[in-house]
C-alpha cells in the first residue's frame, strides 16, 4: 500500500507506523487510522459517518470516542495538531499550510546535491518564508541551500557565505539556535572561516544535543580530516553510521577519508560500494572517479567522472578531475580543450579555481597551477579547507609557493604580515 508523505510526516501503511524525520512516533492503532482518513480526504472535512466508515470499519462507536481519538493523533503531531480542524455539522479536516507543501517540495529538490537542485529548492523556500514568514523552516532550508551552494564550489562563496549568515539569522531568530542551526553555522565557520577550534566546539555540541542527526556527523567528521585527526574521523563517521546507514554521503565520506590517507584501494572499495547503494548520486560517482583515479585506473575514472557530469552537468569539479585524468593518460588535446571550454564557462559564470590548479599543473603548467591556487585564495574557495590533507595537491606541495599558500590559508592576517 506504500507510504503518505505529509510535512515532516510519514505515514508506513504497510507497517502502521506515524514517522517524523524517519523516527517512530507513540500512536495507537485506532488513532493511526483515524489520521489516515483525514490524510486521505485532506483538504476535505471528514463527518462523523464517513469517519466510522473509514476507520473503524463501520462498527459503531460513539461521536465522543470518535473525538478522543482524533485528539489523540493531534498530540501525535504536537506543534502541527492545529492542522486538525473540527466544525459542527461538518465534521474534522486536516488543513496543510501552502508554506508546508514548499518547503516539503524545496527539501526535495536539495536532496539532488545538485546546483539546479538546491536553486530549485530556494524558490521553494522563499516563497515558503513570503507565504509564512514566521516558520523558520524556510529560512533554515535557504541557509542550508546557500551553504551548499557555497561549500561544493556551485555559486561563488563570497556571494554565498553572506546569504547564508542572514537566512540563518532569521531562522535562529523564530527558532533560537537549535542543534540543526548551531551544526549548520558551525560547519560554514570551518568551510569558509576555517575556524576550526572554535567550530569543533559547537559542533560537539550540536551532536550532544541531536545525535540521531548525521550532518552533524558528517561535519564533525570533515573537521577532523582536514586536521589530521583521523581517529576521531573515523568515530564521527561511525556516529554518522549509527544515526543513519542510508544517507547519501556516508560512504563517499569514507572514500575521502581513504584518500586523505593514502588508502588508495581501499578507497577504491568504498567508492564501489557507494556507488551501489546509491547509483544516482553524482557525489558518490565523483568520490569513486577520485580514487580510481589516485589508483591510477585512469580510464575507469574518466568513466565516473563522465557519469557525474551527465548527472549533475552544472559541477565544474567533474570536468576538472576529467582533464587530469586525460593529460596524465597522455591525452593532452582533450585535456586542453576542456580547460578552455572551462575558461570560456568562467568569463560568465563561477568556476572553483581550486580544482583548476591540478589539471593545469598535469599539462605541465605548473606557474598557471599556482596562478589558480592564488585565486582560490582571493575567491575564498570552500575547498581550500582540505588543502593540507587533499592527495591531489600532492604533486604541487615541495614548491616553496604551495607552503606560502598553506600558511596563507590556515594562519592569521598578523601571521602573514609579519612574514612580509
Amino acid at each position: 500500500m506504500g507510504q503518505i508523505a505529509f510535512g515532516p510526516f510519514c505515514m508506513d501503511l504497510d507497517g502502521g507506523r506515524l514517522l517524523r524525520d524517519g523516527c517512530a512516533l507513540d500512536l495507537r492503532p485506532q488513532a493511526f487510522q483515524a489520521l489516515r482518513a483525514l490524510i486521505q480526504n485532506c483538504g476535505r472535512h471528514v463527518d462523523y459517518e464517513q469517519m466510522i466508515h473509514q476507520a473503524w470499519d463501520g462498527a459503531f462507536v460513539s461521536r465522543h470516542t470518535v473525538a478522543v481519538t482524533v485528539g489523540e493523533a493531534k498530540r501525535a503531531l504536537r506543534e502541527y495538531g492545529a492542522w486538525i480542524h473540527y466544525r459542527p455539522k461538518l465534521g474534522y479536516r486536516l488543513e496543510i499550510p501552502i508554506a508546508e507543501e514548499l518547503i516539503r517540495k524545496g527539501s526535495h529538490f536539495a536532496q539532488r546535491h545538485t546546483r539546479d537542485g538546491f536553486e530549485r529548492a530556494l524558490e521553494c523556500f522563499q516563497a515558503a518564508a513570503g507565504a509564512d514568514s514566521a516558520d523558520f523552516r524556510a529560512f533554515q532550508g535557504m541557509a542550508q541551500c546557500y551553504l551548499k551552494l557555497g561549500a561544493l564550489g556551485l555559486r561563488p562563496p563570497l556571494d554565498m557565505y553572506p546569504r547564508f549568515l542572514e537566512a540563518h539569522r532569521e531562522a535562529a531568530a523564530r527558532e533560537g539556535l537549535t542543534a540543526e542551526l548551531r551544526a549548520d553555522w558551525a560547519h560554514a565557520l570551518h568551510i569558509f572561516e576555517r575556524r576550526a577550534a572554535e567550530a569543533e566546539t559547537e559542533l560537539l555540541q550540536a551532536a550532544k544535543d541531536a545525535p540521531l542527526w548525521a550532518p552533524i556527523h558528517g561535519s564533525l567528521f570533515l573537521l577532523y580530516v582536514s586536521t589530521r585527526r583521523f581517529d576521531q574521523a573515523e568515530a564521527a563517521l561511525a556516529g554518522a553510521c549509527a544515526a543513519d546507514p542510508l544517507w547519501p554521503l556516508l560512504l563517499s565520506l569514507e572514500v575521502f577519508l581513504r584518500l586523505c590517507k593514502r588508502e588508495f584501494e581501499s578507497a577504491v572499495t568504498a567508492g564501489k560500494k557507494a556507488v551501489d547503494l546509491h547509483p544516482y548520486f553524482p557525489l558518490g560517482r565523483f568520490f569513486l572517479g577520485y580514487a580510481l583515479q589516485q589508483a591510477g585506473q585512469l580510464c575507469a575514472a574518466i568513466e565516473q567522472f563522465r557519469l557525474a557530469q551527465i548527472m549533475s552537468p552544472d559541477s565544474d569539479r567533474f570536468r576538472t578531475h576529467e582533464a587530469t585524468c586525460l593529460a596524465r593518460a597522455g591525452k593532452r588535446a582533450q585535456a586542453e580543450r576542456i580547460l578552455e571550454e572551462l575558461e570560456g564557462l568562467r568569463r560568465r559564470d563561477y568556476v572553483d579555481a581550486y580544482n583548476m590548479a591540478v589539471p593545469y599543473f598535469a599539462l605541465g603548467r605548473k606557474d598557471r597551477a599556482f596562478h589558480e591556487l592564488e585565486r582560490a585564495c582571493e575567491e575564498n574557495s570552500a575547498t581550500l579547507f582540505a588543502l593540507d590533507v587533499d592527495p591531489k595537491m600532492d604533486p604541487l606541495r615541495r614548491d616553496p609557493r604551495f607552503q606560502r599558500i598553506l600558511r596563507r590559508v590556515f594562519c592569521s592576517q598578523e601571521a602573514i604580515a609579519a612574514e612580509g
